[in-house]
């Protein structure tokens, strides 16, 4: 299972709600939108990338699974 982020930076507010959960996976820019350092986010920072995305007020951090090729959906 592959797990990636993206996020609509027209959405968001700049809480950093993301950052403080998943540091590793987001960062915040000089005008303190949300920014991602990583698309493909690696299996030990699953489960806080998708605590960012449920936690950003403005619902800017979107999480999409798919399975890779070759592994069952």
């Amino acid at each position: 299972m592959t797990l990636t982020v993206t996020v609509d930076r027209d959405l968001c507010q700049g809480a950093g709600q993301c950052v403080l959960r998943s540091p590793l996976v987001f960062d915040q820019d000089e005008e303190g939108l949300v920014t991602v350092l990583r698309a493909e986010v690696p299996e030990e920072e699953r489960e806080s990338a998708r605590e960012a995305a449920y936690l950003c007020p403005a619902g800017a951090v979107l999480v999409h699974d798919s399975a890779a090729p070759g592994e069952p959906a």
